[in-house]
Parts: structure tokens; sequence; C-alpha cells
């Protein structure tokens, strides 16, 4: 019964792994999409030198 459990315990760990993978995985494609947009958006449009939008 123990190993039963475990074995159940583990398919049950590692189909949320997969699932939390697979969500940051869109939520890295959404925020590359993002920064890309505001890159070209507010490459060209922002003042001083290159037109650099972010601080550093």
């Amino acid at each position: 019964m123990v190993p039963l459990l475990l074995v159940l315990l583990l398919a049950l760990i590692l189909f949320g792994a997969g699932f939390a993978l697979k969500v940051l995985w869109w939520v890295a494609l959404v925020v590359l999409v993002l920064w890309l947009l505001g890159f070209l958006v507010r490459g060209t449009t922002a003042g001083g030198g290159r037109g650099r939008w972010y601080r550093w």
C-alpha cells in the first residue's frame, strides 16, 4: 500500500512541476514580447544618446 501511495505522490508532484514549467514558459514568452515591443517603440523616441529606455 505504501509503495502505491509513493508512486501516486511522485506522479502528482511531477505533473504539478510539468504544469508549472509550462506556465513559466508562457510567462517568459509574454515578458520577452513586451520587452521587445518596449525596446522597439521607445528605442528611438527616448532622449539622449542611443535612446535607451532602461536605467542601467
